[in-house]
């Protein structure tokens, strides 16, 4: 290990058994293999430059930064590194890439796979690659491949017959190029952007398709890199500093909705609540699929928003544009809560002369959400091959997403009329 002294070697085993009984207490490590594994691989020798404390925290770890102060490079949380593992089910044996090199978690994967089977690991970046293929043998994994490629297109050299057994994505990733290089009931790990949200997802091929089968974990990763970086396809209105992005869908004109924004918007209202820490990012994937023309609005951190009041903060705002008008979700606060946090009403502004139109609209699907699907089971993903397919039916089409080399399908299960009914009772009461 690069460990400078004993005192050192006996503080970072502490860490390390520490962080363990922390991710097991919050049930984020669930098997006796990835225990272990976690407990063995040293954390800490992999970002040598990083104080010890920081590295065993629950959190990522910054190894590389862009002129501009982005990461693009990291240790991931362990919590989440921790998520992926278990939901990759690797077994003794098992042939496994790592889609985002670093070494630690390639580590951890060899542990997984023990001395018969092999890790791959792979990334676009040079300098990451050089970091792995130094700290791997120096932590006694010299047996892990690390390669230097573009993920978008994977070498035929690295690809063993017959496929991989788990493939781990640990880079933001818009689509999903390696079906073909994945064996048949084979585990991919990813985590998908899905208009502007990152969900780790794990998936099993059957049939030349993926298909989830755990619930949805939002997370955080560092932007892929090369060929398949993804394009946000924003668009400012003019004037406003109030940007659009159609990351998954046709991106609309936006330069006639500027005389929208100077307006006071109307106000739908839902009687549907939140309470302040309680997340809803499957009500923004449900709208993204339910609502033609969704797109994401952001506005500029430092621009005067008088009419978009209160502007969106730490995340883009779930939108919708027709025409010369727009609908944006938003909340306000109802009541303080018993936990200080707060409870919200979801409500939506409509702008422009049909803004309340609009607005009624996205109200009516975020009413749908609750009502069937708010309180039912997470909702299954698929991906299947994009190539050969010919757009069929609608322009636009519930709840899918064509990307470049895949087609995903989200489906929403719908929950018990009995539960449905508790569930709208309790947020109507709230209102």
């Amino acid at each position: 290990m690069t460990t400078s002294s004993a005192t050192e070697v006996s503080d970072a085993s502490e860490l390390r058994h520490q962080l363990v009984e922390q991710l097991r207490a919050n049930n984020h490590i669930r098997s006796a293999a990835v225990e272990r594994a976690f407990r063995t691989v040293p954390r800490h020798a992999f970002a040598p430059e990083v104080p010890l404390l920081s590295t065993y925290a629950d959190d990522i770890v910054a190894i590389r930064h862009s002129d501009d102060g982005t990461i693009t490079s990291s240790i991931s949380a362990p919590w989440l590194q921790a998520d992926m593992l278990e939901a990759a089910r690797i077994q003794p044996g098992h042939r496994v890439l790592e889609i985002g090199s670093g070494g630690y978690n390639a580590a951890l994967i060899a542990e997984l796979v023990g001395p018969t089977g092999y890790v791959t690991t792979l990334d676009i970046d040079p300098v990451v690659t050089q970091r792995a293929a130094r700290f791997l043998p120096e932590t006694g994994y010299s047996q892990v491949s690390v390669v230097t490629a573009d993920a978008e297109h994977l070498p035929s050299e690295v690809v063993p017959e017959g496929g991989f057994d788990a493939i781990v994505v640990t880079v933001d990733t818009w689509d999903l190029p390696w079906l073909n290089a994945l064996a048949e009931g084979g585990r991919l790990v990813a985590p998908l952007r899905l208009h502007g949200y990152r969900w780790a997802i794990g998936f099993t091929k059957g049939k030349d398709a993926l298909h989830s089968d755990e619930p949805l974990v939002v997370c955080g990763f560092v932007a892929m890199q090369g060929a398949g970086a993804w394009n946000p396809n924003r668009h400012t209105v003019h004037g406003t500093g109030v940007h659009l992005s159609w990351e998954d869908g046709t991106p609309l004109s936006v330069d006639q909705l500027a005389p929208a924004l100077t307006g006071q918007p109307t106000v739908t209202r839902t009687g549907i609540t939140v309470g302040g820490q309680e997340p809803f990012d499957l009500l923004t994937l449900y709208l993204a699929g339910a609502l033609p023309g969704f797109c994401r609005l952001a506005v500029d951190p430092d621009g005067d928003h008088q009419v978009l009041n209160p502007p969106p903060q730490h995340w883009p705002a779930a939108a919708i544009v027709r025409g010369a008008s727009l609908a944006r979700l938003a909340h306000e606060r109802i009541a303080d809560g018993d936990d200080g946090k707060g409870r919200y009403e979801f409500v939506v502004h409509g702008y422009g002369d049909h803004g309340h139109l609009v607005a009624r609209e996205m109200a009516q699907h975020v009413e749908i959400w609750q009502r069937n699907h708010r309180g039912a089971r997470c909702p299954f993903i698929s991906a299947r091959p994009a190539v050969g397919r010919a757009p069929a039916g609608p322009a636009h089409e519930p709840h899918v997403f064509a990307k470049k080399h895949t087609r995903i399908t989200v489906d929403w299960p719908i929950m018990p009329a009995r539960t449905a009914r508790a569930t709208v009772l309790e947020g109507s009461d709230a209102r």
